[in-house]
């Protein structure tokens, strides 16, 4: 007669460990696909703010009205910062720029004072820029012109919007694959136990009864996990933020806890989910089929 192979506890100890190293590669993977989209976003976002546009002054403004503009400008929605430059500044750039002064040969200073203005992100789009223009209308007579790139600004919307759809399209297939090997991996454990799952059903233990050691055991695995593969993620950061020429606004703190948080809470709801059914496949199963899965 054949013996009934017993699963030791060191087996299932290292079925255990062997599970939430795959989970943690998984999760690792996962906050990789949710890294990439808020990097690109911040990435774009920074792109955005280097565009600026001017504003040119009136030659009549005294000192006191241009700051006085300066400051309103600052405080108005689109801007995320401003620099003033003066007449004489500005003939300082040319004659760097050509090598020679332009007062020289046209005896006077033809360079208007500039506001040089950074747009925040959301106003980088010719449209956003009527916005702008109807705001600093009220201050037509200080302004003589506003001069911006707006075939560039439209470039470079365009490309965000097509950057956007391409990582869609690549992340969202990434995310149900995660899914299955996360499924697949809790699946392959809660097999292992399945006879003991019918044991526990002979002696009348109800369903919740079953499912709860389950579940706690499987999502402890799940926080284990995410946990291990946050500090993977971390490292990666640090090490891309210290070793790599990269502006760390890039990877600031908000985008940090978003990607650990959604890591954390992706390992114990898919944990979670993946167990309960596994569980409840088991305990809806005959006898029998237990021996044919």
């Amino acid at each position: 007669m054949k013996k009934k192979r017993k699963l030791s506890p060191v087996t299932f100890i290292n079925a255990r460990i062997t599970a939430t190293i795959s989970i943690t590669f998984v999760l690792f993977i996962l906050g990789l696909i949710i890294l990439l989209p808020l990097f690109s976003t911040n990435f774009s976002n920074y792109i955005k703010e280097q565009l600026t546009f001017d504003v040119i002054l009136q030659d009549n403004m005294t000192d006191t009205q241009i700051l006085n503009l300066q400051k309103k400008i600052d405080a108005a929605p689109f801007s995320k910062s401003t620099q003033y430059i003066s007449k004489q500044e500005a003939a300082k750039k040319i004659e760097e720029e050509l090598g020679q002064n332009p007062e020289e040969f046209l005896g006077y200073n033809p360079l208007p004072a500039v506001i040089e203005v950074h747009l925040n992100s959301e106003y980088v789009h010719p449209d956003s820029m009527q916005v702008v223009e109807r705001y600093l209308s009220a201050y037509q007579n200080d302004i003589s012109e506003i001069e911006y790139k707006k075939e560039l600004m439209q470039k470079l919307s365009e490309n965000t919007t097509i950057i956007g759809l391409i990582l869609l399209i690549i992340v969202v297939p990434m995310l149900f694959i995660s899914f299955a090997l996360i499924n697949n991996t809790i699946r392959l454990m809660v097999y292992s136990k399945r006879f003991l799952i019918h044991t526990m059903q002979l002696i009348g233990a109800k369903k919740s009864f079953i499912r709860k050691p389950f579940l706690l055991s499987n999502i402890w695995s799940g926080i284990i996990a995410a946990l291990i593969a946050n500090g993977f993620l971390y490292l990666l950061i640090y090490y891309i933020t210290h070793n790599i020429s990269l502006n760390k606004e890039f990877f600031n703190l908000y985008s940090i806890l978003i990607v650990f948080g959604s890591v954390i809470i992706l390992g114990i709801v898919t944990s979670a989910i993946a167990t309960f059914f596994a569980v409840n496949r088991y305990i809806s199963a005959d006898v029998d089929d237990l021996y044919k899965m």
